[in-house]
């Protein structure tokens, strides 16, 4: 191999900064390297990461590989001691060309592969200019970073550190270079993007940045938020919501579970009820809009009762993009020093919950059936409507905006009427 190829494990801010590391390491001069760029959310996440370290060296003898993002941050010893690794680096150190420029040397033992520095002194988070992302046709612009909360189960603050956000003139540069390079959809990502500018002065609000980009940036047709805490929404964001189309009707929630015990044991700040109510006050601005979220099964101590509960909370929410995750320990936090579940049950819950998921989806694609949607074509054949739901659309150019009726779905794709379309934007 030849240049720098990149890993991507993963959240959307990962897939962002695999591009900000692609482009230092670039910088650097770097070449024959594999950048691999991890994720520390479950123990599975590891595992696959690992997994696929020694599957690159076998496939690449003789190129650098080096390892970072957060479970590298989180498990650096875990990484270094591994034979097929080279260097590893931190979530700070990982977007500097010079982190790429003084790499050790083969061969060298595990603490001298080390470059990870204390992920919680980091005070600032530097915008990052990206104008393409690969195999993309969403750009993704990194707003904040870190989290400063504690939730029980979560190993994502000691590798990403405390919340800091990206001036908000960075912001809107940025996304005025990305719509100058033919990005129609912009999509808002961070580690708790809804505690943005908390740490900025005057302390401007995620749906204060998500209006200003809107105003300020024309060019931008579809802005999406990536992951949000309902209980950090502001009336900004609400109004955004109510009035405005370029706002697109999708909201990716951190609901985690359904039950107040499991939610308190989390150390969540938002109840049952809150979540509820949150659904509702949004359904009524935009009904139109559809919901994802992500819930955890098998958390210690849940009984029946208590998961019966985060299923229920699905279904009356009408939760039609629904993550499940298995409960992982993860050493270091809170919950992996509570009473386990059997890992047979955690997994049988996580299934069921999946089932639940899968049934709310295909009533979410039949309530779609006739209706109208503009879809944005992307690389594969794929397009997703202005809810997030996912289109087939054969033989269309990326980057279209196509205007569809949809005549029925596939169980996992919208479909509509011989491929054609009422409208094409180009």
């Amino acid at each position: 191999m030849s240049g720098v190829d990149v890993i991507t494990f993963g959240c959307r801010l990962n897939t962002y900064e695999s591009e900000v590391m692609r482009t230092q390491a670039e910088k650097a001069g770097l070449n024959n390297a594999i950048l691999v760029n991890t994720c520390a959310v479950t123990g599975e996440a590891v595992r696959q990461a690992r997994q696929a370290i020694r599957r690159a060296r076998r496939e690449n003898p003789h190129a650098r590989i080096i390892v970072t993002g957060c479970a590298a941050q989180t498990e650096q010893q875990t990484f270094a001691a591994m034979p097929e690794v080279d260097a590893v680096l931190g979530n700070e150190e990982k977007l500097k060309s010079a982190s790429y420029r003084s790499l050790p040397d083969f061969g060298v033992s595990a603490e001298e592969k080390l470059r990870v520095n204390d992920i919680m002194s980091v005070r600032e988070t530097a915008p990052q200019m990206v104008r393409l992302i690969e195999g993309h046709v969403r750009a993704f612009i990194q707003v904040q970073n870190g989290c400063d909360h504690r939730c029980t189960f979560c190993i994502i603050p000691y590798g990403r550190g405390n919340s800091r956000s990206v001036p908000m003139g960075a912001v809107v540069d940025q996304a005025r270079k990305l719509t100058e390079g033919g990005y129609r959809e912009i999509v808002l990502t961070g580690v708790d993007a809804t505690s943005y500018g908390a740490d900025l002065p005057g302390a401007p609000s995620l749906g204060l940045l998500a209006k200003t980009l809107l105003k300020q940036v024309p060019d931008i047709l579809r802005l999406r938020l990536s992951s949000i805490d309902s209980i950090e929404v502001d009336s900004h964001l609400m109004d955004l919501i109510a009035d405005e189309p370029r706002f697109m009707p999708h909201l990716h929630l951190s609901l985690q579970h359904g039950d107040d015990l499991i939610l308190k044991r989390m150390k969540r700040r938002h109840s049952r009820a809150d979540a509820l109510r949150f659904i509702a006050d949004v359904r009524r601005l935009r009904p139109e809009i559809s919901f994802g979220a992500d819930m955890i099964a098998g958390f210690p101590t849940e009984t029946e009762e208590m998961f019966l509960n985060a299923a229920s909370l699905a279904e009356e929410a009408g939760i039609a993009h629904l993550h499940v995750f298995p409960y992982s320990p993860r050493e270091g936090t809170p919950a992996a020093r509570m009473p386990q579940l059997d890992r047979a049950l955690v997994k049988e819950r996580a299934a069921r919950l999946r089932a639940t998921g899968h049934q709310l989806h295909q009533a979410h694609l039949d309530s779609m059936v006739g209706t109208q949607q503009w879809l944005l074509v992307e690389n594969n054949g794929l397009a997703h409507t202005e809810n997030f739901t996912l289109a087939a659309v054969p033989g269309l150019k990326a980057r279209d905006m196509v205007q569809v009726t949809v005549t029925g779905h596939n169980g996992k794709h919208l479909m509509h009427a011989a491929q054609k379309c009422d409208a094409v934007l180009g």
